[in-house]
């Protein structure tokens, strides 16, 4: 049980759990290749690809879009219902926030700003003369950087992993939610689902009350 008197963490999973749909695909739809990159994102998903050769595999069909895309991307990014209410309830009550991502930083890091959340793990795109190269810098954000990322938020906040909680969809976020006290499946693939302590749908805050936290949709 998540303790109400010591410190806490939550890792948030960004593509299709903080937001509405994968950032990947949005860049992808400027390309031409949304259909192709849709189809790998999928099945990556759902756990039929290893993570990083797929992350690669998509991001060089990225190839030469011009950076101001991420702009235009960033701007039409809405996040899920009861997202909002959801960090802001945590963070009311003293608990740290992380956004771990297999994602971009570049997506990332904006909307960690604007939630007020300093914690972000995510993959940087490489860029050369203001265009995307199709490749990431840096070590891949794949499930085990992911639980990494969790236990280092718990460690730097002093918090036990027992007193830490995990949300995400895909299956790219199974060992975050292995390794936390309370892994929450949301809007999940089925083998997210079937890992994960608890499953919620439609709204963020509906995790409110699995963490003994005030709020949710029905309040």
């Amino acid at each position: 049980m998540i303790s109400a008197d010591r410190p806490r963490v939550l890792v948030l999973d960004v593509d299709s759990t903080l937001v509405d749909g994968e950032v990947i695909e949005m860049l992808a739809a400027h390309a031409g290749a949304l259909d192709e990159v849709a189809a790998v994102t999928e099945s990556a998903m759902r756990g039929e690809l290893d993570f990083a050769a797929s992350l690669h595999a998509r991001v060089a069909l990225l190839a030469g879009l011009p950076v101001s895309v991420l702009g235009t991307v960033l701007a039409g990014i809405r996040l899920n219902p009861g997202a909002v209410e959801l960090v802001e309830a945590v963070q009311r009550a003293g608990w740290r926030i992380g956004l771990v991502s297999g994602g971009f930083l570049e997506v990332v890091e904006p909307l960690a700003a604007r939630l007020g959340i300093d914690f972000v793990r995510a993959n940087r795109l490489e860029v050369e003369g203001g265009h995307l190269t199709g490749r990431v810098t840096g070590a891949v954000i794949d499930r085990a950087a992911k639980a990494a990322a969790l236990r280092e938020l718990a460690a730097a906040h002093g918090a036990a992993m027992a007193d830490s909680v995990a949300i995400g969809d895909g299956a790219n976020d199974l060992d975050m939610i292995d390794a936390a006290g309370l892994g929450i499946a949301f809007n999940a693939k089925p083998v997210v689902a079937a890992r994960a302590a608890a499953a919620i749908h439609g709204r963020l805050d509906a995790a409110l009350p699995l963490l003994g936290l005030p709020g949710g949709p029905e309040d």
